[in-house]
């Protein structure tokens, strides 16, 4: 089995230099992470809050923490101090919260729209057409503390490789669309997180700039 080591620097091949890697660390131990952290990796990514914070006061202070699962709006308050992208941001009411709670922090959150493109139903996210219904009555003096910076979505879990390119596709072009409008700030909406172990070359194609790599790093947790 190879070490978390050997897996980064497998991967590490495979990523442009311009595409950040955000090593997917939920449900793994803080010696797993300090182990990525010693090849040089700073961007970690958790989906439960509870879990999240723990690590946060525990593991060194420049990581950059990122939350990429559903985010309730009752936890926002908890990792809006400290946390440097949430990718998940599925609703306006939950960025509305998260406005309300960086307001409170007096910081500035970035964020990704979380965009529905799998089959699966039960995925969150905005649909296409919910998006662009957001767009076109986005106000930027309604979120001052709050930066939109791309958008996020995930595949249909499938090993159809043909569907998954149709989906990342359809994103890539949804994001291109949004950032032509100019509806977001040009020099800050930039950012397309979608790819994960399974699927990350096929993000990257697509236009990708942040792929979310957990198990092919720290192996599947049982």
């Amino acid at each position: 089995m190879n070490t978390i080591a050997q897996n980064i620097a497998q991967i590490r091949t495979q990523i442009p230099q311009n595409i950040n890697l955000v090593c997917v660390s939920k449900f793994h131990s803080q010696e797993a992470i300090l182990e990525a952290y010693n090849c040089g990796e700073r961007l970690f990514g958790e989906s439960r809050v509870q879990e999240l914070l723990l690590k946060y006061n525990d593991l060194p202070k420049d990581i950059q923490w990122h939350f990429i699962g559903h985010l309730q709006r009752n936890k926002v308050r908890q990792i809006v101090p400290f946390v440097s992208l949430i990718h998940s941001v599925d609703s306006v009411e939950l960025l509305d919260e998260i406005n309300r709670c960086a307001a409170k922090n007096n910081r500035v959150v970035k964020v990704l729209l979380q965009v529905h493109i799998a089959q699966e139903e039960h995925k969150f996210g905005f649909s296409p057409e919910e998006l662009k219904v957001f767009c076109n009555n986005y106000k930027a003096q309604e979120y001052p503390y709050v930066t939109i910076s791309g958008l996020m979505g995930m595949a249909t879990f499938t090993d159809d490789t043909e569907q998954i390119k149709r989906e990342f596709s359809s994103l890539s072009r949804l994001f291109s669309e949004i950032q032509s409008s100019k509806v977001f700030c040009e020099e800050t909406f930039k950012d397309l997180s979608m790819g994960m172990s399974d699927d990350f070359p096929l993000a990257i194609e697509n236009g990708s700039t942040i792929v979310r790599v957990g198990s092919a790093i720290f192996g599947v947790r049982c």
